[in-house]
């Protein structure tokens, strides 16, 4: 316990607190997002096409404003936290929308508006991390941000799961999920701007200014994500698979565990090792994981397939974020996140309506196929990354 508790010191508060930030309104998040897939295909009679719509419009409307957020940041100085307090103050508000709806349309506005408050946060937010944290422990900082992250989407199915065991309906979890949303705004009065370090870049504003090994990355990134749709369809395959809604809640709750516990050990992993290396790792483990999906005999297979799907998140969510810090000038942080976060939402945008379609008039097996023929192209240009990018441990910044 002394040994974490330094490390945990170790990190700055801004890291610290911003972890509370993302528990909080995770908490509140996860709660709804095994709920919302049950919701608008029992509840309201949405087919899965409408979810992978619902799923891929939320993304995509906000793939410009995730891109805009960590730009319009570095251009005003650095000045994360505005960006920060009003996406998190957006999401919470999309809640009642959610809690609200009679139609799968509010559905999809409460939906768009979560997202939105999610681009306008992400990338000020990871850039305010780089910039709190010193290179040598930023795969740390950055796993311990998400096993707080987790931790709360942890917390947010169990309460879900005692919600539904009691007997309440989904739109009645909806409801509670509005409340835990709004705890962050009062947490992030904690949070405190920080200059980034390092000489100041000219034309900042200029995307190719970046330099190639992040275009590399984000490239490699962008081509695994084609086929990485929205975990909603892993939630309605195990549900499909026969899974009750509470069960699959508990599996989800259990995925989360698994990827809270490993986020910060795997993270602080990564300041020692190449980052490619675990890249890699998570890469396989997720291609087992959608093969296993789309062949699953039965409900027994959901278990072990959700548990090793949060080891596959813990090797890449965190991890991912601190490989594209190491390539970004210091004062371009907001602007490189901003892309990483755009070019990802597009691509979970074409993921996931390719895989509303690919479920509907296809078979339920086929978006996993795809999962796994995109993973292993990803893994295929990590592995010529790292082959052509030997200094994989010289840290930008």
């Amino acid at each position: 316990m002394a040994v974490i508790s330094a490390a945990r010191r170790a990190l700055p508060e801004n890291v610290r607190t911003l972890s509370w930030v993302s528990f909080a309104n995770d908490f509140a998040s996860e709660l709804v997002y095994p709920v919302v897939p049950l919701f608008l295909t029992v509840t309201l009679g949405a087919p899965a096409t409408v979810l992978g719509i619902v799923e891929g419009i939320a993304e995509g409307t906000a793939v410009g404003l995730r891109g805009a957020a960590g730009w319009l940041s570095d251009r005003a100085g650095g000045a994360r936290r505005p960006w920060i307090a009003a996406g998190y103050g957006i999401s919470a508000v999309s809640r009642i929308a959610l809690a609200a709806a009679w139609a799968w349309g509010i559905v999809l506005v409460g939906r768009v508006a979560d997202r939105l408050g999610k681009a306008a946060r992400t990338a000020p937010r990871d850039a305010l991390i780089r910039d709190s944290t010193p290179g040598e422990l930023r795969g740390a900082a950055f796993g311990y941000h998400r096993a707080f992250d987790t931790a709360g989407a942890v917390a947010g199915p169990l309460l879900a799961v005692a919600l539904l065991a009691a007997g309440v309906s989904l739109r009645t979890v909806l409801i509670v999920a509005v409340a835990p949303g709004f705890l962050t705004l009062v947490l992030l009065r904690s949070v405190r701007e920080v200059a980034a370090g390092g000489e100041s870049v000219p034309g900042i504003e200029r995307a190719e200014r970046l330099p190639p090994p992040f275009w590399g990355a984000l490239v490699i990134w962008t081509i695994f994500s084609l086929g990485n749709s929205s975990d909603a369809f892993l939630i309605l395959r195990a549900h499909e698979l026969g899974l009750s809604t509470t069960l699959v809640v508990l599996a989800y709750a259990g995925y989360n565990v698994v990827y809270s516990s490993l986020s910060w050990p795997l993270g602080a992993l990564s300041d020692r090792v190449p980052r490619t290396s675990i890249l890699a790792a998570g890469l396989v483990v997720f291609s087992c994981v959608y093969a296993g999906f789309a062949l699953a005999p039965g409900t027994w297979a959901v278990w072990p397939l959700f548990a090793v799907y949060g080891a596959y998140i813990a090797a890449t969510d965190g991890i991912a974020r601190a490989w594209v810090g190491d390539y970004a000038p210091a004062q371009a942080g907001g602007t490189a996140y901003g892309l990483f976060s755009a070019a990802s939402g597009g691509a979970l945008l074409v993921a996931s309506i390719v895989a509303g379609v690919l479920w509907s008039h296809v078979d339920p097996s086929a978006p996993f196929w795809l999962g796994v023929g995109s993973a292993t192209a990803g893994l295929m240009a990590l592995l010529a990354f790292q082959r052509n990018k030997p200094a994989d441990h010289t840290r930008v910044g």
